[in-house]
């Protein structure tokens, strides 16, 4: 598995990036960054740019809203962006969503680099061009397909994220593990996750989903393997998000492995032998979440709203065995309330 041109792995993210830039002509460049990569990230950066005008977003899940895209179309408009400019979005997930969102809907689409920072924007938010915004507490509810210019991918800025930013890029890892690779899972779940190769397994990573992405790049088939963890995932991150106690999108995504794989063992793809490995190795490694009994058939009917289904279905990318994958699996509502309560009771 090898990585197109416009994504690049560098550890001199600073000068790769001014070479791009100068090597496009850009008429003017617009530097996008969330208050927590505006003072780690921003200075590591900022001398080998060309002329820009910077401006910054608050930080988290819960400002990815509209609200905050008007706010950045407003200082674009102001900046006189035209088409021919470029948006660079130095951050993690949250602002590589919006950022891309609103460059590939200004003027009807302009040029942006993804600049991803966080482990888990490198491993996968920033692969594939998916593109959006939450909406009413729905993840990524509104957006776009759209590939950025570039994509440049450095583990100089993982040195800047804490512990548990670095454990919640960890999941989407784990997840391309499980749904892809036997003997990288067991590679992974073998060694103490803080002493991986960032650089070694965000590569891997990177080109497995681009392999994946490149040849479904609308998620009309086998991209949706991708969403492996992230139907119930997306579901209990909306609901913390909704209760006002937001958790990071690798937890919720663990949990939702968890659950997913509990309605496989159900449905007799994934044996209990595997599936005892994957919930022992994933709540050691990211704990557990809790809400209230009562909460989980909210939760479930969150589901409702995933992209993947169909009509009144819910559709799941499912597990088939460790290594191996399988989509647009119909899964019952009170399959999926019963998964919750079953991880409630680990």
């Amino acid at each position: 598995m090898t990585l197109p041109d416009h994504i690049l792995i560098t550890i001199t993210p600073g000068p790769d990036l001014r070479a791009f830039l100068d090597s496009r002509g850009y008429s003017s460049i617009f530097v996008l960054t969330d208050e927590n990569t505006a003072h780690h990230c921003y200075s590591l950066i900022r001398h080998e740019l060309p002329p820009h005008v910077h401006v910054s977003i608050p930080a988290g899940e819960i400002h990815k809203t509209m609200e905050t895209c008007m706010q950045v179309w407003k200082a674009m408009t102001d900046a006189r962006l035209d088409r021919r400019s470029v948006v660079v979005v130095l951050g993690g997930g949250m602002p590589g969503d919006l950022g891309g969102f609103c460059a590939a809907t200004f003027k009807r689409g302009i040029d942006f680099v993804l600049v991803p920072t966080t482990l888990l924007a490198q491993a996968d938010a920033s692969i594939g061009g998916k593109l959006g915004i939450d909406f009413e507490s729905y993840k990524n509810h509104i957006g776009v397909f759209r590939q950025p210019a570039l994509t440049l991918i450095s583990s100089v800025f993982l040195q800047t994220l804490p512990e548990a930013e670095l454990r919640s890029g960890f999941a989407e890892i784990v997840k391309h593990a499980l749904i892809s690779d036997r003997e990288w899972w067991e590679e992974l779940s073998s060694r103490p996750w803080k002493t991986l190769s960032w650089q070694d397994e965000v590569k891997r990573s990177a080109a497995f989903k681009w392999s994946i992405v490149s040849e479904d790049p609308h998620e009309e088939g086998l991209r949706k393997i991708l969403n492996a963890g992230h139907t119930i995932g997306h579901a209990i991150e909306s609901w913390f998000l909704s209760a006002g106690k937001p958790v990071l999108h690798g937890e919720a995504v663990a949990a939702g492995l968890i659950c997913e794989a509990f309605i496989s063992k159900e449905l007799n793809l994934l044996t209990e032998s595997d599936f005892k490995l994957l919930k022992d190795y994933l709540l050691t490694v990211f704990g557990k979440l809790s809400w209230p009994e009562e909460e989980s058939d909210t939760i479930s009917r969150l589901c409702y709203q995933d992209k993947k289904n169909q009509g009144k279905k819910i559709r799941m990318a499912l597990l088939h065995s460790v290594g191996r994958a399988v989509w647009d699996y119909s899964v019952e509502f009170e399959s999926i309330s019963r998964a919750l309560n079953e991880y409630r009771a680990l």
